[in-house]
């Protein structure tokens, strides 16, 4: 839908150092509970724009940026660094490694594709028998998980059991589209650290850049209780669901599309969004004049499902940055739906006072 233009706030921009700084996050490998590299950049990103960051116990990283004067709302920005991939179980001989998937992704994929393996990022491809050696029956079977190897190529000095691998796909600007791997969530990584950099000194910001979300937002549980907010933003991305239909035709019936702006979640499998927050995104986006479009119930969960239920309760809502193929070797997001998913936070936070949640629900 479309926003009305009654009033214009000033919104961020999207520019080249931005782009830059998404690209250096989305070539990192963070498989979840391996986090290390996104962390290293979130650090260096952040330090200079907050009061406080640290790394907790899990690895996620906390950083607060106080209020100019009196605080008035304690608001918590979350934004999941990990990403879905692979780890390494096994050195069958020669370079062919046994693995395991981290995260939801669908092993149809997965014969084929080019891998980055560690932090060294070496190179390795998923084997599959080539069709001259694959029998008719073969052909119209899955190959099951267990049969696939990662073939290194006979690398073994660098490469041991325990180790994460991503897909190895190059980030890259097509138009005003971004194509790469890790779009979830490297775009609301990108996103908090801008906001941290913009943040209005009407509230008490506090951050929290989460690991292991892919795998039952398992850092959000523990960042969420030490940082005790008053209400909380998930920043993550959703979904678009604009594809043609497997006959080839124009698929009308989809929930989240690239070029609507930011999706504002009502529920997913593991929240239902606090409606007087829901009421609140829709207020600024239409008084602002950012497009903007509701996701709809229903789908995987984000971080608000583990903040939600800390301490006596947290009010949460989600805003996504809509990208086709995700959790795939190459995800496709439009820059146009980043700029204004970055601009409607940031008018969000610029309105935010305490009697929002004195309304009724």
């Amino acid at each position: 839908m479309t926003a009305s233009k009654d009033q214009t706030i000033k919104t961020p921009t999207i520019g080249a150092a931005q782009l830059k700084l998404l690209k250096r996050l989305c070539q990192a490998c963070a498989v979840s509970g391996d986090e290390s590299e996104v962390r290293k950049i979130v650090l260096e990103q952040v330090r200079p724009h907050v009061d406080e960051v640290y790394t907790d116990a899990l690895g996620n990283v906390l950083a607060v940026k106080h209020a100019q004067g009196e605080a008035r709302l304690r608001v918590m920005l979350a934004a999941h660094m990990d990403e879905v991939g692979f780890m390494l179980i096994h050195d069958d001989q020669d370079g062919f490694y046994r693995f395991d998937i981290v995260g939801g992704i669908d092993p149809r994929q997965l014969p084929g594709k080019l891998v980055w393996i560690g932090r060294e990022h070496i190179p390795g491809v998923i084997g599959v028998k080539p069709i001259h050696l694959t029998s008719d029956d073969e052909l119209s079977r899955t190959i099951p998980l267990e049969n696939l190897r990662i073939d290194t190529g006979g690398e073994t000095t660098k490469v041991k059991a325990g180790d994460r691998a991503t897909f190895a796909t190059p980030f890259l600007r097509l138009g005003d589209c971004l194509r790469a791997k890790a779009l979830d969530n490297r775009l609301g990584v990108a996103t908090l650290i801008e906001l941290l950099r913009l943040a209005p000194g009407n509230i008490e910001l506090l951050a929290a850049f989460t690991v292991q979300e892919e795998v039952g937002l398992r850092g959000a549980q523990v960042a969420a209780y030490r940082l005790n907010p008053d209400l909380a933003f998930v920043l993550d991305c959703t979904p678009a669901y604009d594809l043609p239909a497997w006959d080839g035709s124009e698929n009308a019936q989809y929930n989240t599309r690239l070029g609507g702006g930011p999706a504002i979640y009502l529920a997913d499998s593991r929240t239902i969004s606090d409606p007087r927050l829901v009421r609140f995104l829709v207020e600024t986006a239409e008084s602002a004049g950012i497009p903007y479009q509701i996701r709809q119930p229903g789908g995987g969960g984000t971080d608000a499902g583990a903040i939600h239920r800390q301490r006596a309760g947290v009010p949460s809502v989600s805003v996504s940055v809509p990208a086709r193929y995700a959790h795939t070797a190459a995800s496709i997001a439009r820059l146009a739906d980043w700029r204004q998913t970055l601009a409607l936070v940031h008018a969000a936070l610029q309105r935010l006072e305490p009697h929002i949640l004195s309304q009724d629900r």
